[in-house]
């Protein structure tokens, strides 16, 4: 045998060194992990690298713990009735337990899933962190996450998609979002900062104190007597500010906070008609406001933890909607009285407003000089410029999020679809917006933005000072292959949408409002080529998904291409 020539010697000596390449270093090098990926610092005279921790271990101070004191009586149950309420907002040393208890020991860290993969599962995140915070502060706050399941699955629709088992966060598919105009109360997005407490009806109040003139407190029968309170009705369409966020995440990774960023779709809206009475009837019956009081501060009895410190929910809204009988305080939801998932039994009705704003499970109102310095309202649910990231943002950069912009969705066809059709794509969704707007014109397109085609009038639901617009339209399209369908929305006010996401992009992820986007494949049955490859397809008996699927049909012959080329040439004459 003759001897390897030399150089090919030295390269199979090269390669018997250690392979530093992982597993899946194909995917990490294509950004399809970049979880993985370390900080790359130029800042220096030599470039250095950052790389993402080790597995964190998991661990707990138990001599620092037990000298805090025994969490059941710390954190016992406020009220006779009111299952999983604890009060914080009154009891800053409670507040500063509760923090020493979550720092004196460490968690194990959530999954990443804007740049590793979405679990396909169903609940699609579990919310382990907030199940663990849960479990540490013990007492009252044991049992809640399990509580708040059950009463889950007791009051949702079987077919609901839950994107965070706890705090849940639910939204229904998309044939079902707006499969009527008013959403029925089990198939209604929900949106929860923390367990879902269960309170009795006959032990509930509600108390009103701050920059009033009398502070009182009122029963849910007090609430109710209408020869003190009228009562009203309106149907409301609510919107969270993370709708369509996966589009957001799918272009550009931001705030990785596990609960604010559940992965929510087209389905974090809906629709239902309330019943309660003006809170500006209530601040009349507390004699009015004084001392200048601007915002109305509004406390939920639910629990959240927002960087290791813990609260109740908290938020605030301007007295100047109050005062325009705007915010409804609602005990019955279609027709039926609150479901508790969704705030039974009082709760927030805060029209064309972010759904944040409209808190659950109310217990307490404050009017304030100021908006509250809760964290939901002065940390998060704010809006900020691109070039504000993870290491440059501060709260006050960020503007806070009142108003829902103009936004509408296509529910079908679904992204990635293949679409047979005869020269025009039947296309549903919704539109809406805030402010008491409403939708005046929905638009689409099938060529990416070029050519817009109007929903016909005829084809657009009722409109409504506060709710949204479902509409169909037989878009035409005359091509096929890959084509991208635009939707967007123009209010009476005449605000229409961003026609990219890049220009709605913002750290937070939230209000995705620009025009909706989707991809799909034509199949033009009316052209006389596709006619015949599908009836080639039919006699084989060749199934016809995925489209991506190789499969070997029998097509033009080798004289039929001769023929083709003898009339058609590929060369030319010298």
């Amino acid at each position: 045998m003759s001897t390897p020539h030399r150089s090919t010697m030295e390269t199979r000596t090269k390669y018997t060194k250690p392979i530093n390449n992982r597993p899946d270093e194909w995917k990490v090098e294509q950004g399809l992990a970049a979880y993985k990926l370390p900080i790359i610092d130029q800042s220096g005279k030599s470039v250095s690298f950052i790389a993402p921790p080790a597995e964190q271990q998991v661990t707990k101070n138990e001599k620092a713990i037990r000298a805090i004191g025994d969490r059941s009586k710390l954190f016992a149950r406020e009220k006779p009735g009111w299952t999983g309420y604890v009060e914080w907002e009154i009891h800053p040393e409670k507040k500063a337990k509760a923090h020493e208890v979550l720092t004196s020991q460490t968690f194990a860290p959530c999954p990443d899933f804007q740049w590793g993969p979405i679990p396909p599962t169903n609940p699609v995140l579990p919310g382990d962190d907030f199940k663990s915070w849960h479990t540490a502060l013990g007492g009252e706050l044991t049992r809640v996450p399990d509580d708040s399941w059950k009463t889950v699955l007791k009051e949702k629709h079987p077919e609901m998609l839950h994107l965070l088992q706890f705090p849940y966060n639910g939204e229904p598919p998309k044939r079902l979002v707006t499969d009527k105009a008013i959403t029925p109360n089990s198939l209604h997005f929900v949106r929860n900062h923390g367990g879902i407490p269960l309170i009795e009806e006959k032990k509930f109040e509600l108390q009103l104190d701050g920059l009033v003139k009398s502070p009182k407190t009122y029963t849910m029968k007090d609430l109710m007597d209408e020869s003190i309170f009228p009562q009203m009705e309106k149907t409301i369409t609510m919107q969270c500010s993370g709708t369509r966020r996966i589009e957001q995440i799918s272009l550009y990774a931001g705030q990785g906070d596990e609960v604010p960023q559940a992965p929510w779709a087209e389905g974090a809206i809906g629709t239902a008609r309330y019943k309660g009475i003006s809170l500006k009837k209530l601040i009349k019956d507390c004699g009015g406001l004084i001392s200048n009081a601007k915002h109305l501060e509004f406390y939920g009895v639910d629990t959240y933890v927002k960087d290791l410190s813990v609260g109740n929910y908290v938020v605030s809204v301007p007295w100047s909607k109050v005062k325009s009988n705007e915010v409804i305080l609602a005990w019955e939801m279609n027709g039926e009285p609150l479901p508790k998932i969704h705030g039974f039994p009082l709760r927030v009705i805060v029209m064309g407003y972010i759904g944040a704003r409209s808190v659950k499970w109310l217990y307490r109102i404050k009017a304030i000089k100021s908006p509250s310095l809760a964290p939901v309202q002065s940390r998060e649910y704010l809006y900020f410029n691109q070039q504000m990231g993870k290491y440059n943002q501060r709260p006050m950069d960020g503007i806070q999020i009142q108003e829902m912009p103009v936004s509408s969705a296509i529910m079908s066809p679904w992204q990635n679809q293949v679409i047979m059709h005869s020269g025009k794509i039947r296309c549903k969704g919704w539109a809406y917006s805030g402010g008491g707007r409403w939708p005046e014109r929905v638009e689409l397109s099938a060529d990416g933005g070029f050519n817009w085609y109007a929903v016909p009038e005829e084809n657009l639901s009722k409109k409504g000072k506060w709710t949204w617009r479902s509409w169909e339209i037989d878009l035409p399209c005359d091509v096929e292959g890959w084509i991208e369908i635009v939707c967007r929305c123009w209010d009476n006010s005449l605000n229409t949408q961003p026609l990219n996401v890049r220009a709605a992009w913002n750290w937070g992820l939230h209000v995705t409002s620009s025009a909706h986007r989707i991809k799909i494949y034509s199949v033009n049955k009316t052209h006389k080529l596709t006619q015949q490859k599908l009836a080639q397809f039919k006699e084989h008996d060749i199934p016809l998904v995925p489209l991506t699927r190789y499969d070997a049909v029998p097509g033009i012959t080798d004289r039929e291409i001769a023929k083709y080329q003898e009339s058609h040439p590929r060369d030319v004459d010298e």
